[in-house]
Protein backbone atom coordinates (compact mmCIF):
# COMPACT_ATOMS: atom_id res chain seq x y z
CA UNK A 1 0.00 0.00 0.00
CA UNK A 2 1.18 3.14 -0.86
CA UNK A 3 0.58 5.83 1.47
CA UNK A 4 -0.24 9.49 -0.38
CA UNK A 5 -0.63 12.89 1.46
CA UNK A 6 -2.70 15.51 0.32
CA UNK A 7 -2.68 19.31 0.92
CA UNK A 8 -6.74 20.06 1.75
CA UNK A 9 -9.19 17.91 3.25
CA UNK A 10 -11.52 16.74 0.14
CA UNK A 11 -9.44 15.85 -3.64
CA UNK A 12 -11.46 14.56 -6.58
CA UNK A 13 -11.00 11.20 -7.81
CA UNK A 14 -9.41 12.40 -11.30
CA UNK A 15 -7.23 14.61 -9.57
CA UNK A 16 -6.03 12.17 -7.57
CA UNK A 17 -4.84 9.88 -9.50
CA UNK A 18 -2.88 12.84 -11.58
CA UNK A 19 -1.79 13.95 -7.61
CA UNK A 20 -0.11 10.56 -6.50
CA UNK A 21 1.42 10.01 -10.50
CA UNK A 22 -1.06 6.99 -11.27
CA UNK A 23 -2.06 8.49 -14.87
CA UNK A 24 -0.01 12.01 -16.43
CA UNK A 25 -3.41 13.52 -17.59
CA UNK A 26 -6.40 14.59 -16.46
CA UNK A 27 -8.23 13.19 -19.36
CA UNK A 28 -6.30 9.86 -18.89
CA UNK A 29 -7.71 9.36 -15.76
CA UNK A 30 -10.94 10.77 -16.55
CA UNK A 31 -11.53 7.40 -19.15
CA UNK A 32 -9.93 4.96 -17.03
CA UNK A 33 -12.30 6.31 -14.41
CA UNK A 34 -15.30 6.15 -16.57
CA UNK A 35 -14.32 2.55 -17.58
CA UNK A 36 -14.67 1.50 -14.60
CA UNK A 37 -11.24 0.41 -14.37
CA UNK A 38 -10.89 2.18 -10.34
CA UNK A 39 -11.78 1.51 -6.89
CA UNK A 40 -12.33 3.73 -4.02
CA UNK A 41 -12.53 1.76 -0.72
CA UNK A 42 -12.97 -1.97 -2.48
CA UNK A 43 -16.08 -1.09 -5.35
CA UNK A 44 -15.92 0.53 -8.31
CA UNK A 45 -16.37 3.87 -8.89
CA UNK A 46 -17.19 6.11 -12.35
CA UNK A 47 -17.76 9.40 -10.99
CA UNK A 48 -14.42 11.29 -11.77
CA UNK A 49 -15.53 13.53 -9.32
CA UNK A 50 -15.66 11.66 -6.74
CA UNK A 51 -14.93 13.25 -3.54
CA UNK A 52 -12.24 11.38 -1.70
CA UNK A 53 -10.67 12.07 2.30
CA UNK A 54 -7.96 11.33 4.59
CA UNK A 55 -8.62 7.31 5.51
CA UNK A 56 -9.96 6.22 2.06
CA UNK A 57 -8.23 4.02 -0.33
CA UNK A 58 -7.73 3.85 -3.85
CA UNK A 59 -7.01 0.72 -6.43
CA UNK A 60 -5.83 1.10 -9.71
CA UNK A 61 -2.89 -1.02 -11.83
CA UNK A 62 -2.23 -3.57 -9.06
CA UNK A 63 -1.36 -0.87 -7.18
CA UNK A 64 -3.53 0.70 -3.69
CA UNK A 65 -2.81 4.34 -2.33
CA UNK A 66 -4.31 5.08 0.93
CA UNK A 67 -4.69 9.11 1.64
CA UNK A 68 -2.96 10.06 4.61
CA UNK A 69 -2.77 13.87 6.06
Amino acid sequence: MIEVKINTEIIKLDSFLKWCGAVSLGSEAKIYVQDGLVKVNGEVETRRGKKLTFGDTVEFQGEIYKIVP
